[in-house]
């Protein structure tokens, strides 16, 4: 059974669900920073998803970052998987700004993450809703 890993539950916000993915958001508002992370049991690398899952991971992947792009008006988008400190798979997409508080160095430990508002979370929702097809199941709010 999929579990999420403690420490991605304890830093991010859920979103909802692709088919494959459960998509959270960093809770750090120096920058719209998204996670996807495959509903699958014990899965750190990316070959340990089948060859179907792997073409689906990137297309919610490549997805997510072209919507990301629009709504946030990103100069960069950034996406990443690393795994150092979480093993449990999951893919990094990041908006990137040339006026972000890290901008042009990456945004992994520049600065301590600031926590969204209430009132913050519930307008990135709302930007989602309008972008975010039919495959994606909004988490209840």
């Amino acid at each position: 059974m999929f579990a999420l890993d403690s420490r991605l539950q304890n830093d991010t916000v859920l979103m909802g669900d692709f088919p494959l993915c459960r998509l959270l958001l960093m809770n750090d508002d120096h920058y719209p920073w998204f996670i996807l992370v495959p509903r699958r049991e014990e899965v750190s690398e990316l070959f340990q998803l089948s060859s179907d899952e792997q073409k689906q991971l990137w297309h919610e992947t490549v997805t997510l970052t072209e919507l990301l792009k629009d709504t946030f008006a990103a100069d960069k988008m950034n996406v990443a998987t690393l795994g150092n400190v979480v093993s449990q798979l999951h893919m990094h997409v990041v908006v990137r700004r040339r006026s972000d508080a890290a901008w042009p160095a990456p945004v992994w430990g520049k600065f301590a993450a600031q926590a969204y508002g209430a009132e913050q979370v519930a307008a990135i929702r709302a930007k989602l809703r309008l972008v975010l097809g039919g495959d994606f199941v909004f988490s209840e709010e």
